[in-house]
């Protein structure tokens, strides 16, 4: 039995599912590898095969267009005309077509396309496997460009093991990362944004919009070139620039990789790329996104596995990232895409309506990558609660590393929402930032930028609102603000110090960024405005936006130095949801929260290890836009109580003031 059931006796009904999907991805591998004979690795270098490539001769280029009669390379070269030198030819295999150039046919910045003939109609293609993509800024008209620079950029760091204890990562945005209302430069995001992340203690970025996408505005999830950086940030050589520099200062770079979904663009997309809508894409019903209008990848063709596993080798191999976040899992295991589900009980997740081509992709997709780089990182976004998702293969799991805690985020904007202070019970807290799969490592966060988007507000916001824009300037904080940044430090301290495998946040969140973030689109008059990070309200010391900045950066050098963190176990202390206080031990660290708005207690007791503790880290500090009530500087001895002098346990008692939380050490 799969190690997954075993440790899951509520599993064994479904035995036979799982046991099911895990044979059906052994039996695929097996299939795309001549029954072992090379390694999924060796299956997934289509990056190598298809698209343009420089040669000693000269250039090949080659694509798979089954459905195409006839193939034209044109391009600035040949002032866009169809010409017969230019002509691919069909080769045997199964719908590859090719074309040989000499040397000089071909130079680096050239533009072109091809033009793909079919039965019954012809057009415009962007090729499948371009790998730069560029798009004219009068016209606007996208067209692929021969990478091919005489001294090409070469790494400083060969490998690069991340730091996982825990992970740390810091979710940006390279295109709205900059003060300037405009689209931020990997260059830019390298000299002037990579230094905050690092010194704000971070040890992994991961990096949205990636894949080149025709529209801005989609935050990169409707990906048109899926082989090609976004050419809007800069250049190639730019990006693996900005990841040789985060490596070099001892961050793990991850990209955020859409594999589950595409967009419907036939021209700079795979919409209808030779007359066969269904190439790439499901047939019939499947076809279509019906919540995001765009396409649905077919897993159960080989083709298209080849393509989707060798986009995940080439990102690795050819950027030199560090593993991906794959969004949208929840989409690709089902085949309601999840929309209108429940997800009530175990039942839901093996009752037949779940598409168990996605589930061998993502199988295969965690074997390839951890393949190709064991030291990779991978992370499941998936809302369902899908068992095994974050479980070895062997095990009888997908194979991610970590899963996204999204319960987390929806319990803090539901809570902000719909309860007034004195109804925030630390017994819902604890359960819901505890509540997990103890076989799966997560990805624990308060918000990430889906909380920050147009039509949703950040914490932050949620918290101050229309005060953020009176009442920011120090001395001028009245209760609503003060109310806000004690409870965002709060919120992210038993958020982060609780978490099992690692800690996001959002680009300029943990300064309580205000506002929203709106793409430049026709109803904002193509505004920047609200596409951009406003890094000088933290850099204002007369502002109080840095408390929340010099706050997180504390919390985060606790969760470094406190080692192995993650994998401590979390043992709950006290909770009482009359007096709203909560208290939890890993280790020698003890965490305590009064989430009461309005009483202080003092000589409040908890029964912990006997010792002396030592706060390292409190909220209501003077340093981070607190009261300063308690001396920080005072030890803290345990008082000997017979009754449990037998269990090693003694009374702490401590002065908590209102809406505060601290953190001690056991020294002794």
């Amino acid at each position: 039995m799969l190690n997954l059931i075993q440790n899951d006796p509520w599993l064994e009904p479904y035995a036979d599912a799982i046991e099911g999907r895990h044979r059906h991805a052994l039996d695929k591998e097996a299939e795309l590898t001549g029954n072992g004979r090379r390694k999924l690795a060796d299956f997934a270098t289509g990056y190598l095969y298809f698209g343009l490539h420089r040669t000693t001769e000269g250039w090949v280029f080659r694509e798979w267009a089954p459905n195409a009669t006839a193939i034209y390379l044109m391009g600035t070269f040949n002032g866009w005309q169809e010409s017969s030198d230019y002509a691919l030819h069909r080769l045997p295999e199964n719908g590859h077509w090719e074309l040989t150039l000499p040397a000089g046919a071909l130079a680096h910045g050239d533009l072109y396309k091809l033009k793909v003939y079919w039965n019954g109609g012809s057009g415009e293609r962007i090729p499948a496997w371009a790998t730069r993509v560029v798009q004219d800024a009068q016209t606007k008209i996208f067209s692929a460009e021969v990478w091919a620079p005489a001294t090409p950029y070469r790494r400083k760091v060969a490998s690069f093991k991340p730091d996982t204890s825990p992970l740390l990562i810091y979710e940006c945005h390279i295109g709205m990362a900059q003060q300037e209302a405009k689209v931020g430069s990997y260059r830019e995001f390298r000299e002037k944004v990579l230094p905050r992340i690092v010194a704000a203690g971070y040890n992994a970025i991961q990096i949205m919009a990636i894949q080149e996408h025709p529209y801005y505005g989609s935050f990169g999830y409707h990906v048109s070139s899926f082989f090609a950086a976004s050419s809007r940030f800069g250049t190639p050589d730019e990006l693996k620039e900005l990841i040789d520099e985060a490596h070099q200062a001892g961050l793990a770079v991850i990209m955020d990789i859409v594999h589950s979904h595409a967009v419907k663009n036939e021209v700079e997309g795979l919409g209808n790329f030779a007359g066969d809508p269904n190439q790439y894409f499901y047939a019939g019903e499947r076809h279509e996104h019906p919540a995001w209008d765009s396409l649905c990848f077919d897993y159960g063709k080989n083709e298209v596995l080849h393509f989707l596993l060798s986009n995940c080798k080439y990102w690795l191999d050819e950027y030199g990232f560090d593993g991906f976040r794959f969004d949208g899992v929840t989409s690709m295991l089902y085949y309601s895409h999840g929309l209108g589900e429940a997800f009530l009980n175990y039942g839901d997740y093996y009752n037949g309506h779940q598409d168990d081509n996605a589930v061998c992709y993502l199988t295969l997709a965690n074997r390839l990558i951890h393949q190709v780089n064991p030291h990779a990182i991978t992370v499941a976004e998936e809302v369902s609660g899908m068992p095994g998702l974050a479980v070895k293969n062997s095990d009888g799991g997908y194979g991610f590393d970590y899963r996204m805690a999204m319960n987390i985020p929806d319990f803090w904007i539901k809570t902000i929402k719909e309860k007034i202070d004195e109804d925030w019970k630390p017994s819902a807290i604890w359960w819901e930032v505890t509540n997990r799969r103890q076989d799966e490592k997560t990805i624990s966060y308060t918000e990430s930028h889906d909380q920050a988007l147009v039509g949703d507000k950040t914490i932050i916001f949620r918290l101050i609102d229309a005060d953020m824009y009176w009442h920011m300037q120090k001395g001028d904080e009245n209760y609503t603000v003060h109310r806000g940044i004690a409870l965002h430090k709060m919120i992210r301290l038993v958020t982060a110090t609780t978490l099992n495998g690692g800690y996001l946040n959002f680009m300029g969140n943990e300064y309580g960024h205000p506002e929203w973030i709106d793409f430049p689109r026709e109803g904002n008059g193509w505004s920047h405005k609200y596409a951009r990070r406003q890094w000088d309200l933290a850099d204002n010391q007369n502002l109080a936006y840095h408390y929340l900045s010099d706050f997180d950066a504390a919390m985060i050098q606790i969760l470094k130095q406190v080692d192995n963190i993650q994998s401590l176990p979390l043992q709950e202390i006290w909770h009482n949801d009359a007096d709203q206080v909560l208290a939890y031990m890993r280790a020698d660290y003890l965490f305590v929260f009064n989430f009461n708005p309005k009483q202080s207690f003092s000589d409040y007791g908890f029964l912990v290890r006997p010792g002396s503790y030592e706060v390292i880290l409190n909220t209501d500090h003077p340093a981070y836009g607190g009261n300063g009530l308690t001396d920080d500087t005072v030890k803290h001895f345990t008082l000997p109580d017979p009754l449990y002098a037998g269990q090693q346990k003694a009374w702490l008692k401590l002065y908590i003031p209102a809406r505060t939380a601290v953190v001690l050490k056991k020294s002794r």
